[in-house]
């Protein structure tokens, strides 16, 4: 028996509704694509009610004009996280690119300078709200032709010939399905690497005396990485390069200190900020509300289970350092929709052998990603002298030979595509 669709994708973030829009593009019946958008409440908000059942199926043009949830977030989206976006016509107006990345350590020689102008690209990345990303999506979401679900999908069970899924009293089947969030292999599968860094993220929005436009900052402590990004404009705002001299911060420390820095005034919360970060930027001030979140890594190690794969925050979570989470989740989709285009191109085509291709096809970027990501956050806080003299020295290396700094700084704007 046909199932009655193709793929069924579970998430509707910016992750999922990519890799809807690329199937899309891959076969004849983009109706055949189905993709589940759970209700979402504003970030940091418990939802006040309880979410409605979900409605039948509808077409994508039916959620066309409507807005994502308020989200306070902010997103790096890397160079090749914008080539994938752009060619999908759903990159977001008013971003602000980084052209500049300066890294650096509190407290000990060494420094790197990271250019858009030695890799020959406009930026070397750009921060966008999460809320802009998802509007981006909605307008080529709707010209589709890809079948939406208000409402979260459930898996129920797979067989030889399909998965079985639900949503409210609607059941169908699928020849594949997708997580793009959330999990849905068993919680032990869930935790084959886990690590709890013992840090909370701060985020704030903080405005500088003497901005550096297109200019971001990452600097170790022995608390944990501190960044500065430039903060993202509204569309139509000139880009949007920070251009009122506002920066997102991201303080990664301590859970005690993350909660007495959380507890501050404005003033003493800016008063210590300008003492872990220096004086790059002329003194800095708070522009906004802060928030406080746990910091941890989770990822799988068997990311396909016959008909079902896992992708982005489904196949891992990261560090916030050096922002790769949402770009190595838009990876994940662009390897998947490629691996998937033969079983697109005839229904009913069995598509585990192909999943099984993208699991092994997608280990190297993944784990290289994760272990860099894993790596950065943990040996700065050592505390211990002889480690922060040789990051000092690796920080330094890197800034004097483009021969290293090169493949690193790739990995970060691209990572492995193969």
């Amino acid at each position: 028996m046909v199932p009655d669709s193709d793929i069924t994708i579970l998430g509707g973030g910016p992750v999922g509704t990519t890799l809807a829009l690329l199937l899309a593009r891959l076969t004849p019946r983009p109706e055949r694509i189905v993709l589940c958008r759970p209700e979402r409440a504003p970030a940091s908000v418990a939802p006040a009610v309880a979410t409605p059942a979900a409605p039948p199926m509808a077409p994508a043009d039916a959620f066309a004009g409507k807005a994502a949830a308020p989200d306070p977030r902010v997103m790096a989206l890397n160079h090749g996280s914008r080539v994938l976006l752009q060619s999908l016509g759903a990159w977001p107006e008013g971003g602000a690119d980084i052209a500049d990345i300066h890294v650096s350590q509190r407290g000990r020689l060494g420094r790197t300078h990271i250019s858009h102008a030695d890799f020959g690209v406009d930026a070397l990345g750009t921060v966008q709200s999460y809320a802009a990303i998802m509007q981006a999506l909605a307008d080529p979401l709707a010209a589709s032709g890809v079948t939406v679900r208000a409402g979260a999908g459930t898996l129920v069970s797979q067989d030889d010939t399909a998965v079985h899924l639900t949503q409210g009293s609607a059941a169908w089947t699928s020849a594949a399905v997708v997580q793009a969030e959330g999990g849905t292999f068993d919680e032990q599968e869930a935790k084959d690497v886990h690590r709890n860094y013992d840090q909370h993220a701060v985020l704030a929005t903080v405005t500088a005396e003497r901005p550096r436009r297109g200019w971001a900052f990452e600097r170790f402590t022995r608390e944990g990485p501190l960044a500065l990004l430039p903060f993202p404009g509204h569309p139509g705002a000139g880009g949007g390069a920070n251009a009122s001299g506002r920066y997102a911060l991201v303080w990664c420390c301590q859970p005690d200190r993350a909660a007495a820095l959380a507890a501050m005034s404005d003033d003493a919360f800016a008063a210590e900020l300008n003492l872990t970060f220096g004086t790059r930027l002329g003194t800095l001030s708070v522009a906004g509300p802060r928030h406080a979140y746990p910091l941890g890594i989770n990822v799988r190690k068997q990311i396909v289970d016959r008909r079902l794969a896992v992708i982005g925050n489904a196949a891992q979570t990261l560090h916030p350092v050096a922002g790769q989470g949402l770009n190595l989740g838009l990876r994940d989709a662009a390897r998947l929709a490629q691996a998937l285009a033969p079983a697109l191109r005839q229904t009913g085509g069995d598509p585990r052998p192909l999943l099984a291709q993208y699991a092994q096809a997608r280990r190297a970027d993944r784990w290289l990603t994760a272990g860099l990501t894993d790596l950065m956050p943990r040996i700065f806080a050592t505390g211990l002298a002889p480690i922060e003299h040789a990051c000092g020295l690796a920080l330094l290396t890197l800034d004097l030979s483009r021969t290293v700094r090169t493949p690193l700084a790739r990995q970060m704007m691209e990572g492995s595509r193969a």
